[in-house]
């Protein structure tokens, strides 16, 4: 069934803070991420991610990556924004923190990212909330 996912600059913006987020896929040999070729209906490291935020009663939804402007549209690759205040001193927060990174910061899973967006970036796109700015595709 059809969904209508916000990207993750707009809810920030509705948020009005910054925010968490996670996508899953491996880097490929240049440091990106391979859009293509990803399955994300089928990639077992976001359903355990999310069988875990059910288990913890973290609330999430999923999101597109941070929209750029001049394209139509983004396939959407399994990004989960996180409903977790980005604060270090926020129990849940250090949940999360504990559960995706290791004590040097770096991924425990090589397929999943935990990141966050500051409110400062997502501004960058308040123009695409404008109620006209979508009729001009």
């Amino acid at each position: 069934m059809p969904m209508i996912i916000d990207s993750i600059d707009r809810i920030a913006r509705k948020k009005q803070r910054d925010v968490l987020y996670v996508t899953f896929m491996p880097l490929n040999e240049t440091g990106h991420f391979d859009d293509d070729i990803f399955d994300w209906e089928n990639c077992q490291a976001r359903r355990r991610v999310i069988k875990w935020l059910e288990t913890n009663k973290i609330n999430y939804q999923f999101c597109h990556r941070f929209w750029a402007d001049g394209l139509l549209e983004y396939l959407y690759q399994g990004q989960i924004y996180l409903g977790v205040v980005y604060d270090d001193k926020n129990e849940l927060y250090k949940k999360l923190e504990s559960y995706f990174e290791n004590s040097d910061g770096s991924m425990k899973d090589p397929f999943v990212r935990f990141c966050y967006i500051t409110l400062e970036q997502a501004m960058k796109n308040v123009h695409h909330d404008a109620p006209a700015y979508w009729d001009d595709w």
